[in-house]
Formats: structure tokens, C-alpha cells, sequence
């Protein structure tokens, strides 16, 4: 049987620590072709068809362009003191560079003020997917120049923005951006080609570098860092040929951006496994790649369980399993956040994205998501063991916000703690929502009797 979280304690965590949600601009935005904003990659893959679910955009969403003022509130009403939040780069450069427009910077400006005049901590994100399809028109992330344009872009955001944020993430997820998007071709762009993907991979973790030195001259005091997107990979059997296909696919997953980040090199395990698809790299991308970073964001939603020889093999799935067909192993963060802290030494931890879809119903005005509940109470318990075993974890924010556009699934799978009717745009609390707001009013009830703890 395997080991469960230990029961949640409110006081593992600090008074300074920070609760929050998560969202991403293509997701929930929409307003896609108004105020002068560009096309992105997502534009053009969603309207490609047979690439999204049903033929589903992200040209409405959740019409949160519309409707950030009575979103903001709605953080509030759920509690939480931390906002992560991603600009949408087609909307502030249009043709992916230089000129700026102005009515998409005014649109976060807003959002920023609306933040803070509600006592809420604003967490941005540079890039979460939707390049400006322009640049992709030039090559997109294969092209070098690209490394150049994003980090002219994070200039043009810090300066109008930078002000007002407590972090910059430069990217989430590159994993997925190189490998769903330039391997798998599920993702936008949709291309297949393992050595494209992982060129590109390389310049996206360039394009980060070069993008913490522009923003540290202009923001010096704002927390730069990535968010990843990472899981413990586990054998499916304890024999020689899953070991070692776990221990590959753990390089892929994890060590092929951990190592550059905080080592200054490429597993060479990976490199070999890659022969003439690995990347061309020169020593000075290496020590571009490394920048100090003051945190990481980590993206955790279940283990990797794998089988050499039947790559459809499913995990035990002790927890049940969420409506991505996902294993809930709650444990599996402990085990991450810990690894990551032994091996790494990385700056301080926030869990940047954590939750799940289950399949939701609206019965008048009540979503009774029980799973959803368990699984956040389990997974921020889990949470709490690896701060017990002296992981530095400043922050936690639940995925997501609101159920939004799913990216190649479309609207059919809801990660939400809200409840979005799509016909009417109605928000609705769902039971996690509710259970989030208690749990963070229980630490603030907690705090006095921690200090002395």
C-alpha cells in the first residue's frame, strides 16, 4: 500500500505564506479580436479543424476582458491574498514586436490597480503558449531571433508593469511548449519534429536567461523565475527495462530543464539518447540558460507511471482518477518537492499550478465537487509533509480559477473552483471554492499560536 499525506495541520504554514489561483490569458480572456490585439498560435491552431474538441476557440472564454472588474471580486469573495496571472503577448505587441499597443497594456495597467486596491498580490506571467503568430509566421521558438523578441517584450511589460508585481515568471511550462506543441504536434503550433523540439526547448530556456537580465536591470526588486511543469516517474514493474525507461523519461520530463537551470549542462543520459536530435548548444548558451533566480514555480497534477513494453499500462490509481483520466497521487508532490530541494538547492518552491477536472454539475446556484475537495486537501497536505521535511515552499494556487478553454480539449474538461456557464457567462462558487476559503480563513485563525510554535 502506499504511503498517504499526513493529515493537514494549519500551522506548517507561515503568516507570510501566499494563497491563490491561477489562470492564463488565451484560457479565460477572449476578446480576441478587439482593442487591437494580434493573432496568436492558439488563434489560428483552435481555428484549424480537427484540432480543438468540437471546433472550440478561445475567442469568447470566459470573457474576462469583459469582466475583470467582477472577477476581481470575485477573488476576494474566495479569500485569497495571491493572483498568477498571464499577459497575453499578441495583445501587447501585435505583430510580436515593436509597436506597442496601447489600449492591451491599459487592459493589465486596470487589472493591476484593481489587484492592489483589493489587498491581492499580482503573480505575472510572460509567456504561457500564445506567441504571436506573426513570429511564428518567421519561424516561431526554432528561430534564434525569437530570444530577442520576447526579451524586448518583457522590457516593453516591466516597464509599464513592473511597478506593481511581487513576481515575473518569464515561462510556463516550456516542456509543453517544445515537446505537445513541436513533437507531439497537439499543441500549438502543431508540428512534429523531435530535433525541432528540442532546439526549441534550448532557445525557449535561452529566451529565459536573456529575459531575467533585461527585467533585473528594469525591476530590480520584483522575484524573477520559471514555472515547470514536473511529476516523479515511477517503473511499472521493478525490473531493468522500466527502470530504465523511467530514469529516461524522468531526464525528458525533468533534469532536461532542472540541469541547465541550476547545473549549467544537459543530462548526458538524455544527449545520448537524443544523438542527432539533440539541440546545438554552444558554452555560452549554457551560461545564459543560468541566471540566479529568486524562485520556482512547479506545476504538479500526478505521477508518471511506465511500462517498456505497453505504453497504454495504467497506474494502480489507489485514489481514483480525475476526468483527464489522471491517477490522484497526492504523495507524488511530497516526493517532487523534497527530490528537487536534496538535489538542486533551488531558491524558494511556490506550487504555481495544482488541481484537477472532474466532471461538474450545476444544480441551482451549488457545484458539489466533492473530488475536487479531496483532491486539494490531500495534495495541500502533501504539500505540508514536504515543508516538514525543510522544503522552502512559499506559496500555493490552485488550477484553476475558473473553468475556462482547455486547449486542445476545449471546454469539455472543467478545472475550475468556479463554475462558468459558457452560454451566459454566470459564475458560480463550487464547493471547492468554498472549501479553499475556509481552509485560508482557518490559517489566519491559526497565525497568533504559530509564532511561539
Amino acid at each position: 500500500m502506499s504511503r498517504q499525506p499526513k493529515p493537514m495541520n494549519p500551522r506548517y504554514f507561515p503568516e507570510d505564506f501566499q494563497w491563490g489561483v491561477a489562470t492564463s490569458a488565451y484560457q479565460i480572456e477572449g476578446a480576441a479580436n478587439e482593442d487591437g490585439r494580434g493573432p496568436s498560435i492558439w488563434d489560428t491552431f483552435s481555428h484549424t479543424p480537427g484540432k480543438v474538441v468540437d471546433g472550440h476557440t478561445g475567442d469568447v472564454a470566459c470573457e474576462h476582458y469583459h469582466r475583470v472588474e467582477e472577477d476581481l471580486d470575485l477573488l476576494v469573495a474566495l479569500g485569497v491574498n495571491a493572483y498568477r496571472f498571464s499577459v497575453a503577448w499578441p495583445r501587447v505587441l501585435p505583430s510580436g514586436r515593436y509597436p506597442v499597443n496601447a489600449k492591451g497594456l491599459d487592459f493589465y495597467d486596470r487589472m493591476l490597480d484593481g489587484l492592489l486596491a483589493r489587498g491581492l498580490r499580482p503573480h505575472l506571467t510572460l509567456y504561457h503558449w500564445d506567441l504571436p503568430q506573426a513570429l511564428q509566421d518567421e519561424g516561431g521558438w526554432a528561430n534564434p531571433e525569437t530570444i530577442q523578441h520576447f526579451a524586448d517584450y518583457a522590457e516593453v511589460v516591466a516597464r509599464r508593469l513592473g511597478d506593481r508585481l511581487e513576481s515575473i515568471t518569464t515561462f510556463n511550462e516550456p516542456w509543453v511548449v517544445a515537446t505537445l506543441g513541436h513533437e507531439k504536434g497537439i499543441f500549438a503550433p502543431g508540428l512534429t519534429d523531435r530535433r525541432l523540439a528540442m532546439q526549441v526547448s534550448h532557445h525557449l530556456l535561452m529566451a529565459h536567461g536573456l529575459g531575467v537580465q533585461v527585467l533585473r536591470t528594469i525591476v530590480p526588486r520584483v522575484k524573477l523565475g520559471i514555472v515547470l511543469n514536473m511529476a516523479p516517474t515511477h517503473p511499472a514493474r521493478l525490473n531493468a527495462v522500466d527502470r530504465a525507461k523511467a530514469q529516461l523519461e524522468d531526464g525528458l520530463l525533468v533534469r532536461w530543464y532542472m540541469d541547465p537551470l541550476f547545473r549549467g549542462h544537459y543530462p548526458q543520459d538524455v544527449l545520448n539518447h537524443l544523438g542527432a536530435d539533440a539541440p546545438d548548444v554552444k558554452p555560452e548558451d549554457l551560461r545564459l540558460i543560468r541566471q540566479p533566480i529568486d524562485f520556482l514555480g512547479i506545476n504538479y497534477y500526478t505521477r508518471n507511471v511506465v511500462h517498456a513494453e505497453d505504453p497504454s499500462a495504467t497506474p494502480p490509481g489507489e485514489m481514483g482518477f480525475t476526468d483527464m483520466g489522471w491517477e490522484v497521487y497526492p504523495q507524488g508532490l511530497t516526493e517532487l518537492l523534497v527530490r528537487l530541494t536534496r538535489h538542486y538547492n533551488p531558491p524558494p518552491l511556490y506550487i504555481t499550478e495544482n488541481g484537477a477536472a472532474f466532471v461538474d454539475r450545476l444544480e441551482g446556484d451549488r457545484v458539489h465537487d466533492v473530488e475536487r475537495v479531496r483532491y486539494l486537501e490531500t495534495h495541500i497536505g502533501a504539500m505540508a509533509e514536504a515543508r516538514a521535511q525543510g522544503v522552502d515552499i512559499r506559496g500555493y494556487f490552485a488550477w484553476s480559477f475558473l473553468d475556462n478553454f482547455e486547449w486542445a480539449l476545449g471546454y469539455l474538461k472543467r478545472f475550475g473552483i468556479v463554475y462558468v456557464d459558457y452560454d451566459t457567462q454566470r459564475r458560480v462558487m463550487k464547493d471547492s471554492a468554498h472549501w479553499y476559503r475556509d481552509f485560508i480563513a482557518s490559517q489566519r485563525i491559526w497565525q497568533p499560536s504559530v509564532s511561539g510554535a
